[in-house]
């Protein structure tokens, strides 16, 4: 089948045509849910069509899932974790072209789409090393000849629920992990993604097949709602991940806890970045500049407000001003684009309603405020000086709107940085020690991510990702976040003649 657009010819290189099937059961490729065309947000035109899957595909998936389940978790967890090396290679042999498709579908500029892609490939190599690493602690008895110890076992069945923004990283940071102890992996994409939810499986399920392994090790689904239900509701699935926005997360995460199910919830942020009178400014510039405009403000860490120190307030600002006039907007595709499209249509009305509440509530556009007149959902990166204190501030406009306010303490900032639902990422720019210590301590930042002197987006794989309150507290991707894919035994084991109780209980 041939593309409508030359551009997109490249697809085809990735396993993909103007009509594909968007479920992977069992080994075959099959859907019979309702036709959905991917588009480009860039000019709003059709990239291709897919078909979603049906609750029918969804159980059949399913089942062969629960089968291939009992299978890989009594391979060798240094053995999957070679089956992760080859996807990790796979990937590398695609690089360029599923970077340039998370552009084109989500809508990124494509040094963050190729970006995107490498992070998933950095996940590969990190689970690699952790595959001979899923240690457990061997525990002093208080009982004379017995051992205690604890073991880590695989829970099954992963269910991973991904978004737009980040449309194939997110699966990686849970699926790469998930693998190497010893899960399989559900993957419902998100609705508005499809192409890069099957060019990205078509990859990993190349290198089961090649290693005759059950394909249903990994199953994915496009679909809407309905898939995302059924995941939740699913007492096969031992652990959902799931991002998105809080309401939606705390739907999910409900569902889950009633039938008893672990969830692990990445969900909306409201980051700040605190500017000190002593910060070095033109690397905090640097760094709101990228925080606040990278990803067109979509990024679930994009710096939202900015707190400046009231001595150098006004310096910053025409500073940034002036760098926000020299934002190159357009093709995400494009060389040297820095701002490309929001992602849909409805994404570009929100902003504008967003814009609109904020000049109700006492908002002062300094620059942009308005949408950008084309085919695409391009809109102006945003300034805006308002109170801390407005309700829009406490709440999360995916666009790229910063809100600019001041302080006179570092106390004063803190409670700033801590007064919204969110707590994902912060950031602090100073030289100080107190300060970096105070911030970083248990007076200061109430995120799961808590920088200082670089901006709040761009986090590292390596340390666990994740955040507090209503971000829903999950953690995923380094550190040791691999045990929320695994069940924990405590195990005592006597290996002696006599029953000494613990306690020194004596019972007869």
């Amino acid at each position: 089948m041939v593309f409508a657009r030359k551009e997109h010819e490249f697809l085809s290189e990735i396993g993909l045509s103007s009509r594909n099937l968007g479920c992977y059961v069992d080994g075959t490729w099959k859907a019979n849910g309702p036709v959905v065309t991917s588009v480009n947000p860039a000019n709003n035109q059709a990239i291709a069509d897919v078909v979603e899957g049906s609750i029918e595909d969804y159980e059949e998936g399913m089942r062969a899932c629960s089968e291939a389940a009992k299978i890989w978790m009594q391979v060798p967890a240094p053995k999957r974790g070679e089956i992760v090396r080859q996807i990790g290679d796979a990937l590398r042999t695609k690089l360029q072209q599923l970077g340039r498709l998370v552009s084109l579908e989500m809508g990124k500029i494509l040094p963050e789409g190729i970006g995107e892609v490498q992070e998933i490939i950095d996940m590969c190599d990190f689970s690699v090393g952790l595959s001979r690493q899923l240690n457990g602690s061997v525990i002093p008895s208080e009982r004379p000849n017995h051992a205690m110890l604890e073991m880590w076992n695989p829970l099954g069945i992963v269910g991973v629920i991904t978004a737009f923004n980040f449309p194939c990283a997110v699966v990686g940071w849970n699926a790469c992990i998930a693998l190497v102890c010893g899960n399989c992996v559900v993957w419902k994409g998100a609705p508005t993604t499809p192409l890069i939810t099957i060019a990205m499986t078509r990859v990993v399920t190349g290198v089961l097949e090649k290693n005759n392994l059950p394909p249903a090790i990994f199953t994915s689904f496009c679909g809407g709602a309905d898939i995302g239900q059924a995941v939740a509701k699913d007492t096969r699935i031992s652990l959902v991940s799931f991002t998105g926005s809080s309401k939606v997360g705390q739907m999910v995460q409900q569902i889950v806890n009633q039938r008893f199910g672990k969830c692990l919830l990445e969900l909306s942020g409201n980051n700040a970045i605190i500017v000190m009178d002593d910060a070095d400014i033109l690397l905090a510039v640097r760094s709101v500049m990228f925080a606040a405009v990278g990803t067109a403000g979509q990024r679930c860490t994009t710096c939202r407000r900015l707190l400046l120190h009231e001595s150098i307030y006004q310096r910053v600002l025409d500073q940034l001003l002036d760098v926000y006039k020299q934002i190159k907007i357009g093709d995400p595709l494009g060389k040297g684009t820095l701002l490309g499209p929001l992602h849909t249509s409805e994404s570009r009305k929100s902003f504008e309603r967003g814009i609109e509440i904020i000049k109700s509530q006492g908002g002062k556009i300094l620059t942009g405020g308005s949408v950008i007149e084309s085919e695409g959902n391009f809109v102006q990166p945003t300034i805006v000086e308002i109170s801390p204190n407005a309700d829009v501030v406490k709440q999360e406009l995916f666009a790229p709107v910063l809100y600019v306010m001041k302080f006179q303490t570092l106390q004063e900032a803190i409670e700033i940085n801590n007064s919204v639902p969110q707590g994902l990422s912060s950031s602090i720019f100073t030289r100080k020690p107190e300060v970096i210590f105070k911030w970083i301590g248990p007076q200061g930042s109430d995120c799961g991510i808590v920088n200082v002197n670089i901006p709040t987006n761009g986090a590292e794989i390596g340390g666990a990702f994740g955040g507090e309150k209503a971000t829903g507290g999950g953690r995923e991707a380094g550190s040791d976040s691999w045990k929320q894919y695994m069940r924990r035994s405590t195990c005592t084991i006597n290996y002696g003649n006599e029953l000494p109780l613990a306690q020194g209980i004596n019972f007869g």
